[in-house]
C-alpha cells in the first residue's frame, strides 16, 4: 500500500507554474523530513527540496526563489509550488519521506513519482 502519492504534475511551457500534491499519512509527516526530488532522463536522482519535522529547509540551489514546499497538517498534503519553470526542470518529481523519529525512525519512504514537463 503506498504511503505517499504525488499529484499534479503535467505540460507546461516554460516560465509557467505547476503545483505538485502529496498526500501522507498524518504521522509520517509530522514525525520524517518531508522533501521532493527529481530524476531527469539519463540523469541521476537529485534532491529538490526538504524539509524536517522542525521546519529546518533545504532547497537544491538551481530552484531557490523559484520554489517552494510547504505542509498542510490538517489535510495531509505537502505541496510543492514550481513557478518561472525552466526546459532544465523536466523530471520525474518524487515525494520523500526521510530521517523519520520517534516510532518511525529508521523508516523512509518514496512516492511513484509524477512527471512534469516543461516544453515550448
Amino acid at each position: 500500500q503506498a504511503q505517499l502519492v504525488e499529484s499534479g504534475g503535467g505540460s507546461v511551457q516554460p516560465g509557467g507554474s505547476l503545483r505538485l500534491t502529496c498526500a501522507a499519512p498524518g504521522d509520517i509527516i509530522k514525525m520524517c523530513t518531508m522533501g521532493w526530488h527529481r530524476q531527469a532522463p539519463g540523469k541521476q536522482r537529485e534532491m529538490v527540496v526538504e524539509e524536517s519535522s522542525d521546519g529546518y529547509t533545504t532547497y537544491l540551489p538551481v530552484v531557490k526563489g523559484r520554489f517552494t514546499i510547504s505542509k498542510d497538517k490538517t489535510n495531509n498534503m505537502v505541496y510543492l509550488q514550481m513557478n518561472a519553470l525552466e526546459a532544465e526542470d523536466t523530471a520525474v518529481y518524487y515525494c520523500s519521506a526521510g530521517r523519520c523519529t520517534r516510532r518511525l525512525r529508521g523508516r523512509g519512504y518514496w512516492g511513484q513519482g509524477t512527471q512534469v514537463t516543461v516544453s515550448s
